[in-house]
């Protein structure tokens, strides 16, 4: 759209673009000030950047896990979770499980760290890392011991533990698949499924 302006009409809006611009040096730019000042700071902007995968399915998604310190606490807490633009197999976009993690990760119902419920207890109670792994390595050995199966009623090696399966995580890369199938395999497991079916 051509606008044509008259010479007056010229005159009036240029000078009336010099009155405010005067106003404004000699201080009266409270409004640009208020708005500068109602304008909040980009969140992510102290945070700290983690990549990582989707936990909930087989697709493992690429994400952005922000973190920051929390004033009263003083630890990190995860503050923001986004799709991974970069990552190759869902280019930043999530499913809803996915887009909702920050849920399930700031939930006061989540579990931290590994429970335990001793024999005849009602409730479970929080135990160390090493203390599960040692339990959980001992009470495979029990059972593995007892229910081994070395040779068939026909003579025939078998090496067979019928009573132990595996259930693998879906997110793991063909690496990890690899070896959890050769670990579990090589103690005997006869059952092994992937939750990536389930």
């Amino acid at each position: 759209m051509n606008m044509e302006l008259s010479r007056r009409q010229f005159l009036r809006v240029g000078g009336a673009g010099i009155a405010g611009t005067t106003l404004g040096a000699l201080g009266f730019g409270e409004a640009e000030v208020a708005h500068a000042a109602s304008i909040r700071p980009y969140k992510l902007a102290m945070t700290k950047e983690v990549r990582t995968s989707c936990p909930y399915c087989a697709v493992c998604c690429g994400m952005i896990a922000f973190s920051a310190k929390n004033a009263q606490t003083n630890k990190m807490e995860v503050t923001h979770i986004e799709g991974d633009s970069d990552h190759p197999v869902n280019r930043g976009t999530l499913c809803p499980k996915g887009a909702g993690a920050i849920d399930y990760v700031r939930a006061k119902t989540r579990v931290k760290e590994p429970m335990y419920r001793k024999a005849g207890s009602d409730k479970f109670e929080p135990v160390s890392w090493d203390f599960a792994m040692d339990r959980i390595a001992k009470l495979m050995k029990e059972d593995r011991d007892a229910n081994f199966i070395e040779k068939n009623k026909d003579g025939v090696t078998v090496n067979r533990w019928p009573t132990m399966s595996f259930l693998s995580g879906s997110s793991c890369t063909n690496e990890t698949g690899w070896i959890t199938w050769k670990v579990a395999r090589g103690l005997g497991m006869l059952q092994i499924e992937n939750q990536a079916r389930i």
